[in-house]
């Protein structure tokens, strides 16, 4: 059975520094040759019809880097939001930026909150950017909310389910994700999404982010079309609910 197209992608994009270092490059080289590429495969999920597509562009653990790729990281993400917010506007893709932004200079913020108002209408791709982001931060926060409304009184503990918390992350409101992909040879999620990907399928592979054309993400999306999605049923049971509901449609 086919799963089809997914919905929601989310992407780990790595292997920049070490892409610049194979060609005797500085690693900001690598970072700057990552961010164009973005540029292509935003314009690949546009084309393909994606609903949601989230990439992991600073982690929380980044900021322990040298100091010096962190400043370039930070005004390369200054740089690109001015570059790209117009043509993100223009092709119907709103962006969010989802993380503790709080540590980010103002004139970050500034950016971030200029992109974000431009294109808070549009609805062709959803682009959501994690950036001083972390699956356990963001679990965190949710839970210091419901916490706080059961402090003031205005929420029973007994009310509070998984849905609730669900809620109340930085990706409520959005599909969850259907695909993670990952690339730069990695096999691990890396603090990413924690809750949203309990049941997501996973991509990984070597080729480094740079060199991620179209090529390898339409592999990654016939990876996903050829699997299974089961959510803790049997196989015989998702193939007869996927007869049932098409032969619904042909009524």
């Amino acid at each position: 059975m086919s799963t089809g197209l997914p919905r929601h992608v989310a992407i780990i994009m790595d292997g920049n520094g070490r892409w610049a270092k194979k060609r005797h490059q500085p690693r900001v080289a690598g970072h700057r040759a990552g961010v164009e590429n973005v540029r292509s495969l935003v314009q690949q999920c546009v084309e393909t019809g994606i609903e949601c597509l989230t990439l992991f562009a600073f982690s929380s653990e980044n900021w322990r880097r040298p100091p010096a790729e962190v400043r370039l990281l930070m005004d390369l993400f200054v740089s690109a939001l001015r570059e790209e917010m117009r043509r993100l506007h223009e092709n119907g893709v709103r962006l969010a930026v989802i993380g503790d932004r709080t540590v980010f200079s103002s004139r970050l913020q500034a950016a971030i909150a200029e992109a974000e108002a431009l294109t808070r209408h549009n609805a062709r791709l959803k682009l959501n950017v994690a950036a001083n982001y972390g699956g356990r931060w963001d679990i965190t926060e949710a839970a210091r909310g419901l916490a706080e409304e059961v402090r003031a009184g205005r929420l029973e503990l007994s009310a509070i389910t998984p849905e609730l918390l669900g809620a109340r992350l930085s990706l409520a409101g959005l599909p969850e994700p259907d695909l993670f992909i990952r690339s730069g040879g990695e096999q691990r999620i890396s603090n990413y999404l924690l809750w949203q990907l309990a049941y997501t399928e996973l991509h990984f592979t070597d080729c480094l982010w740079p060199d991620f054309d179209r090529a390898e993400f339409t592999k990654a999306l016939d990876s996903y079309a050829s699997r299974q999605r089961r959510f803790g049923m049997t196989g015989e049971q998702v193939e007869e609910a996927s007869a049932g509901a098409q032969g619904q449609g042909l009524r």
